[in-house]
């Protein structure tokens, strides 16, 4: 697309989530590439901008929901946009984007809407049929006339973040499993894999690989209770339990500092793609066509097609894209042979061909 055609002023809109978020650099990248006389702003979620705030080249806006559409056109008061991209069907993500004063309004196509996403545009991207949540967002700059694609992140780590990090790794000489065992906490969400079997991995690990074993999580019960398990069924091998003690900055930094991440779907399977780290990532009641690492896929283990077949009977071809498996049992189908064996072929993988 010629430059001169590109809107000059473009309002991105996606307030959460941290892996989704991660997702969308990228086509923020493609965007400066291509359109470079475009000013980008950024609409995010408070947790989202600890993380991504400090991207080189955007404007970050910070919408804190409790403050709803009011107080973010506090914020945008007087400023106009050639181009609004929504690029979140949530209705308090469409609520919000009625504080943004733009002409074009650009949302996803028909199958993707939901939450009256609808009424919050006035123009669709093309539909994207059975494809990743990466090739969603990359339809908004297909829709701005651009078909290349930027595949990079490059999210700033502050000195103070590598140096935290650095602390907490201990061995810097050593190859680092950074194990991040708990996905965020939804209603039917069921994504965590079995403490057990995390404690037989990271045995592995250790006694094959010589790796030392970094855990990390929030600051929640569910997370401080996997942290402690994993620790206790270790020992007396050593363990460092980082859970509930490191920003986003600080965890992206460990993530960046880490040889491998093992991970179900969750936020930092996406911060370790923008890290440059490889990720095992375990999926088996969500589709990583779908929504699993953008690079390095291969070193998934998918029990997605089990699941789908056990829980409804047919092929995963036969079901609704993205359709979620609401077993609370789907993911002991993931064995720690699998993983094991994943990993064993990861760092047998020379590192520049590991997110190949």
């Amino acid at each position: 697309m010629p430059s001169q055609s590109a809107p000059q002023r473009i309002c991105l809109m996606r307030l959460s989530a941290i892996g989704d978020c991660c997702n969308l650099v990228p086509m923020v990248r493609t965007l400066q590439r291509f359109c470079p006389q475009s000013k980008i702003t950024w609409v995010m979620g408070r947790a989202e901008s600890a993380l991504l705030g400090d991207l080189n080249g955007v404007e970050v806006i910070t919408h804190d929901k409790r403050s709803g559409a009011g107080g973010l056109r506090r914020q945008l008061k007087g400023r106009d946009f050639d181009a609004l991209l929504l690029m979140q069907v949530a209705l308090r993500a469409g609520l919000a984007s009625r504080a943004v004063n733009a002409r074009r309004r650009i949302g996803f196509d028909r199958s993707r809407s939901r939450d009256g996403h609808g009424f919050f545009i006035n123009e669709r991207i093309s539909a994207q049929p059975r494809g990743h949540v990466i090739d969603g967002f990359f339809g908004f700059a297909n829709a701005l006339g651009i078909a290349e694609r930027e595949m990079r992140w490059d999210v700033p780590v502050p000195e103070w973040a590598s140096a935290r990090a650095g602390a907490w790794r201990g061995d810097a000489a050593a190859p680092t499993l950074l194990i991040s065992p708990c996905s965020s906490q939804r209603f039917r969400n069921y994504r965590d894999w079995p403490v057990t079997h995390y404690a037989e991995v990271a045995r592995h690990a250790i006694e094959y690989h010589g790796m030392q074993v970094l855990i990390t999580g929030t600051d929640n019960p569910r997370d401080h209770h996997y942290g402690r398990t994993l620790q206790d069924r270790l020992s007396p091998r050593p363990v460092i339990n980082a859970t509930g003690q490191t920003d986003l900055k600080t965890l992206f930094a460990l993530i960046q500092q880490s040889t491998v991440v093992l991970a179900p779907d969750s936020g930092p399977v996406h911060m370790a793609v923008a890290a440059g780290t490889p990720v095992i990532g375990l999926y088996a009641t969500s589709n990583p066509q779908r929504t699993g690492p953008v690079l390095g896929r291969h070193w998934v283990v998918n029990a997605y097609p089990q699941a789908v077949e056990q829980a409804f009977g047919r092929p995963v071809e036969a079901l609704r894209w993205g359709r979620r498996v609401r077993d609370p049992k789907a993911m002991s189908l993931i064995t720690t042979q699998s993983v094991c064996d994943r990993l064993d072929a990861l760092m047998d993988t020379p590192p520049a061909e590991r997110l190949v």
